[in-house]
């Protein structure tokens, strides 16, 4: 079964930083995107940055500046890197991985888990 795993989440003061890596399992072909979401208790799940085939990258608003998206092309992994968190960045995050479908379209999605980032202040 495919399936996306993350792993690196867990709890940390404000300020400080955490490196959530998402990795494939049970996936035989390249992903054409990666992508983080997060969703807060009692919110909706938000969109939090992407990368694309050709290393393009793009951030939310709420975390431009403060987070970097990553791939290691060998490993198939992708990373975020969240540096400078605040409170409101505590949620579950969640990997999507995308892989093109027949026609060439980047649509066919794998959703992992989850990994819990908790921020105090």
């Amino acid at each position: 079964q495919v399936q996306p795993v993350e792993s690196g989440g867990g709890s940390v003061q404000a300020g400080g930083s955490l490196r959530l890596s998402c990795t494939a399992r049970g996936f035989t072909l390249k992903t054409c995107g990666m992508a983080w979401y997060r969703q807060a208790a009692g919110k909706q799940r938000e969109w939090v940055s992407s990368i694309i085939t050709d290393d393009s990258t793009s951030y939310a608003d709420s975390v431009k500046g403060r987070f970097t998206i990553s791939k290691d092309k060998d490993k198939d992994t992708a990373y975020l890197q969240m540096n400078s968190l605040k409170p409101e960045d505590t949620a579950m995050y969640f990997c999507k991985r995308s892989y093109r479908y027949s026609d060439g379209s980047c649509r066919r999605d794998y959703w992992g888990q989850g990994t819990q980032v908790t921020v105090s202040s």
